[in-house]
């Protein structure tokens, strides 16, 4: 079965360009990457629990030119632009995941221009299947860090909550976090049990010899 789809929101400004002579350009960051010491670059899911976004997430994906769009609040319906298409252009920094896109004609175009110059939209999330996740114990804190990702769509929207308290997380995609924490608490007492079982079988090894 594979990954779920999880989608993450993000509380960065996005802006709007206006270039000369071609499309305006919507810009901003779709995920920013954790930095050792900065506590507004991981994400409380719930108490105890943190996500942090691995710097290099992105890459084999980005190097692949996958098919990632850039939808209107992830409506379907409303494509902004594609990356195959040249209309999406992705990168990575220091700071995340970046992207622009030049916005078409179009109703949902001509939204995303008047919604962003009034602050009416403000940030952007990501959708993405998670490759590969390790997790740390920093005290009772639990972190599951996203380290390859397959990043599906970027986009603008209204109700940005990844600021460093608090994560925006579909209830959906809490469930499936959920499952995937029990599943490892599970494999994390089997492996426990195992040593202790080799533990009192190295004992018994010793007494007899």
């Amino acid at each position: 079965m594979p990954p779920q789809i999880e989608r993450r929101f993000h509380n960065s400004l996005v802006t709007i360009e206006r270039r000369d002579k071609g499309a305006p350009v919507l810009s901003g960051y779709a995920a920013v990457f954790y930095r050792a010491g900065d506590p507004a670059t991981e994400y409380e899911i719930w108490q105890g629990f943190k996500e942090r976004v691995m710097p290099g997430a992105f890459d084999a994906c980005l190097a692949a030119q996958a098919d990632v769009r850039c939808l209107w609040s992830h409506d379907s319906r409303q494509v902004l632009g594609r990356l195959p298409a040249g209309t999406l252009r992705l990168s990575v920094d220091a700071t995340g995941l970046k992207y622009e896109v030049d916005l078409p004609d179009t109703q949902a175009g001509r939204d995303a221009i008047i919604s962003v110059e009034r602050k009416d939209v403000t940030g952007s999330s990501f959708a993405f299947r998670s490759e590969r996740i390790t997790y740390a114990e920093e005290g009772q804190t639990e972190i599951r860090e996203l380290q390859v990702v397959t990043l599906i769509e970027v986009s603008p929207v209204a109700f940005p909550a990844y600021d460093g308290t608090s994560v925006g997380v579909r209830a959906s995609n809490l469930d499936d976090l959920k499952t995937e924490l029990s599943a490892r608490h599970a494999q994390r007492k089997a492996l426990e049990r195992s040593r202790d079982q080799v533990a009192v079988q190295l004992m018994k090894l010793t007494l007899d010899s």
